[in-house]
């Protein structure tokens, strides 16, 4: 099973090392000692806890087959007389996306404008910054 330690945890979940600490106090998530003494959480602890408090984006309108929606802020928005690039910070993430100009002018998107992302991709490239190639 892999380990993590709280501030790898907290990175991944987006928050403080300080609020993952009082999740572990609390007993909303536990800890082990690893072998040098420092608490480390489950990474299949972490993945099952990060599912739950995951909230869930509703549709604007209606169903959607696509299933990774990321909520965010317009940053920048690029555009000729033809196509468009929609920049959105969602989190931590940057999130770009590529339309048509009517689009972008129907849905009004502008920076500072808060807009929904659905991604619904045939090709993800999932990688391990911890493996060898």
């Amino acid at each position: 099973m892999p380990h993590l330690r709280i501030s790898e945890a907290a990175q991944l979940l987006g928050v403080s090392d300080d609020t993952l600490r009082r999740w572990t106090a609390s007993g909303e998530l536990s800890t082990t000692l690893d072998d040098a003494g420092r608490q480390v959480l489950d990474g299949a602890d972490l993945a099952q806890f990060a599912r739950q408090r995951s909230t869930q984006v509703p549709s604007p309108g209606g169903s959607s087959s696509a299933r990774n929606r990321f909520v965010g802020l317009v940053t920048a928005v690029t555009s000729d007389a033809v196509m468009s690039q929609v920049e959105l910070q969602c989190g931590p993430y940057r999130v770009v996306s590529l339309m048509s100009t009517e689009a972008v002018r129907e849905l009004g998107l502008e920076p500072g404008v808060v807009a929904t992302a659905g991604i619904k991709a045939t090709n993800v490239v999932v990688e391990r910054p911890d493996r060898d190639r």
